[in-house]
């Protein structure tokens, strides 16, 4: 005889069932594990917190100081051999499908967790319950799952829920969004947008817009993206249960200056991936007009920056095999030179830290004056547009 669950539901509504619970499950890694705990981007009411730490205790066993450590080192050491998880160094299908085995391993080096896993919950709970006995949590959900669902209902939900976060989370964020996408900020990494509707994995989904503002709890950026994490967050801080602490800055733009001053300095740094993402865009249109061109007279030059089109428009570095080929074109193409080493030369305005506030602004105003004598369309309307950043 079957035991039969408190719920007596048809096959759908166990379908539904799943789904549900499994999206609470998504919502507390993305809003308390990965946005407050992670990069403290927000603060959370403690009832909520440990609701969070409590659901995922009982649905995926995962240890809160275990992930942020993880994902701490996965920001800081992304896409080199250290990276955890990058598929850059790992390949696409390893971390897609075998991610969790990936995860597991990290979190048996001691290194990472004492490097990375600092400010993480350590109260009574922690030490004596959650950390120890990380898989009593299932156990229980499974009985819980029996309970309501009945046997073989319940135990296909419990399947289901152990399954979502190594699949969704370990596997398609960590895997696809550094694979496959597109890109709204031109971060150094490999992160990708996978798709601009975040709901199915709680907003993560925008995984290039959080690696462009890691402590934003906001990942959505563009007026089509929408990130349900987010509205999550908003409903609880109306609420008074969250506190949100740090959001992306929104670029504020005035009439140009004749001139970059400190204020234009602070504004472009402070904006620096929005300054990149529409420089990738002017960039695209001395691309596209220097491959008509050489077409024309010079197609053999076109079929190499045809054939290195994604890093050059990525600001990648050509492999060693391709860059006398592409020295070589660059030779017929002034303007793709000239947009390719300023894109360098305005990246090295924030990376130098030793620079005094007057040397980086001199830099800025020389770019600027370069760039607009270089007689190079596209290149000049950026530059007057950058003189046109403000403060908010």
């Amino acid at each position: 005889m079957v035991f039969s669950g408190w719920l007596d539901l048809p096959w759908w509504g166990y379908v539904l069932a799943a789904l549900a619970l499994t999206h609470v499950t998504i919502a507390s890694v993305t809003i308390y594990l990965h946005r407050c705990q992670a990069h403290r981007a927000l603060e959370l009411h403690p009832a909520v917190a440990h609701f969070f730490r409590l659901w995922l205790w009982l649905t995926t066993g995962m240890v809160t100081k275990e992930w942020a450590a993880i994902h701490r080192k996965h920001h800081a050491k992304v896409e080199t051999a250290e990276d955890p998880h990058s598929p850059q160094i790992y390949g696409i299908n390893r971390v897609l499908w075998l991610g969790v085995f990936l995860y597991v391993k990290e979190s048996h080096n001691k290194e990472t967790m004492e490097r990375y896993g600092h400010g993480t919950p350590d109260d009574w709970m922690e030490r004596n319950v959650y950390t120890p006995h990380s898989v009593l949590g299932l156990w229980l959900m499974g009985a819980i799952n029996i309970a309501v669902f009945g046997l073989v209902p319940g135990m296909l939900i419990l399947l289901t829920q152990i399954a979502w976060i190594p699949f969704w989370a370990a596997g398609v964020i960590n895997g696809v969004g550094h694979f496959f996408g597109y890109r709204s900020y031109d971060v150094p990494d490999a992160s990708t947008n996978i798709v601009p509707w975040g709901i199915l994995i709680g907003g993560e989904e925008l995984h290039n817009n959080h690696h462009a503002f890691a402590a934003s709890a906001k990942l959505s950026s563009k007026w089509y993206e929408f990130d349900i994490g987010w509205m999550y967050i908003c409903i609880l801080e109306s609420l008074g249960l969250a506190t949100v602490k740090r959001l992306a800055p929104t670029p504020r733009f005035a009439h140009p200056k004749p001139a970059a001053d400190l204020e234009t300095l602070h504004a472009v740094i402070a904006n620096r991936y929005d300054v990149l993402s529409r420089y990738a865009k002017s960039f695209r249109r001395t691309y596209a007009e220097e491959l008509e061109r050489l077409r024309h007279w010079s197609p053999r030059d076109a079929e190499v920056l045809r054939s290195l089109k994604r890093a050059l428009l990525r600001g990648q570095a050509a492999a060693d095999s391709e860059r006398a080929r592409l020295a070589e074109a660059l030779k017929n193409s002034r303007a793709l030179a000239t947009a390719l080493a300023m894109r360098h030369e305005l990246v090295a305005l924030w990376e130098r830290s030793s620079a005094s506030k007057d040397e980086l602004l001199r830099q800025l105003q020389d770019w600027c004056r370069r760039a607009e004598a270089s007689g190079v369309a596209p290149l000049a309307e950026f530059s007057r547009r950058l003189r046109s950043y403000a403060l908010a």
